[in-house]
């Protein structure tokens, strides 16, 4: 287990070097930061000259890509071209909220996922399997910014008239209330619920499809039929055997899944107004603030090569018979 792990991660180091310069030249090449000054008649081609000078944009595209990279990998990520804020303690509380809202929609997306899975695969054809159907039918359907403009509706104007309320059933937007200063983890807690539901509600879907699918294929297998055959209780088989083997098909899709959470819930953030990873990448791409987007992007690749690691050692927890070598 530990050889596989050290060789896993001497491969990530080529494998994240090739990324970054596969992701400086796609950044460089689509942002401009001096495009917007240029076209503007007040700025004179001195000063314009000496702007590019002071960013190295004057320099060759390698001499750039290998600034940045040692910069990089010293922790120093620069400044932000828009605001003139440090770049890292920015992306540093953006992923922070990223992960708190990431995890907690998780949480609920692969517990209740999991276990609506797991009874429908045991009660095949059945009212509560056919309903979980027709339900992860429709929470695959149901587009993500709709469903959350309809949250925001229902839990923010209708539940406020219906019950003469002086403030929102739940919170629609924002990390707290206005003026609200310190961490409170109830308040936090509370304006996260809307959030995670959006997140959650296809994710729920999937799981619950995978699993039961998973759970399926599993409970009709041939160890199945020895350990029953052997007098094992049927609650220990499900869970000694059948559980363990079908989580597998679904640590490869949660690992995917984690990873693209570091990333950002796009959409969410930008609904909710959520100052997460997402919603940084969205500002920093409309400012044309490549210095913002390198950093966002490299730990996006980092978090994928990781939650991909856990994965391939979760393989080898859930059955003993696949070798890490």
């Amino acid at each position: 287990m530990t050889r596989f792990v050290i060789k896993r991660l001497l491969w990530a180091i080529p494998i994240l070097f090739i990324a970054s310069v596969l992701v400086f030249i796609a950044v460089r090449s689509s942002t401009d930061p001096v495009a917007a000054l240029a076209r503007n008649p007040r700025v004179n081609p001195e000063a314009l000259e000496e702007y590019k000078h002071n960013l190295g944009l004057d320099r060759s595209l390698p001499v750039q890509y290998w600034t940045w990279l040692t910069d990089f990998v010293r922790g120093d990520w620069g400044q932000s071209l828009s605001s003139r804020r440090e770049v890292a303690p920015d992306i540093q509380r953006a992923l922070a909220n990223t992960l708190i809202l990431g995890s907690f929609a998780f949480l609920i997306t692969i517990s209740v996922g999991v276990t609506v899975g797991i009874i429908s695969a045991l009660r095949q054809y059945s009212k509560f399997d056919n309903l979980a159907t027709g339900a992860s039918f429709m929470g695959l359907s149901v587009p993500p910014f709709w469903f959350a403009l309809i949250l925001q509706l229902f839990f923010g104007v209708t539940l406020t008239k219906w019950f003469h309320l002086h403030e929102p059933f739940l919170p629609v937007a924002g990390l707290y209330p206005p003026g609200h200063e310190g961490f409170d983890p109830w308040l936090r807690l509370k304006f996260m619920i809307l959030p995670a539901m959006v997140v959650a509600v296809q994710g729920i879907a999937i799981y619950s499809r995978y699993m039961r699918s998973s759970m399926l294929e599993v409970m009709n297998s041939d160890y199945m039929r020895t350990a029953r055959s052997k007098g094992i209780s049927e609650k220990r088989v499900i869970v000694r055997h059948g559980f363990r083997n079908a989580l597998i098909p679904l640590v490869t899709y949660a690992a995917l899944d984690l990873g693209a959470i570091v990333g950002g819930l796009v959409i969410t953030e930008a609904i909710f107004q959520y100052p997460g990873m997402g919603r940084f990448f969205v500002n920093a791409y409309q400012n044309g603030d490549y210095t913002q987007i390198l950093p966002w992007m490299m730990i996006v690749v980092f978090s994928v090569i990781f939650f991909n690691l856990l994965a391939d050692l979760a393989y080898a927890w859930l059955d003993p018979r696949i070798r890490l070598d």
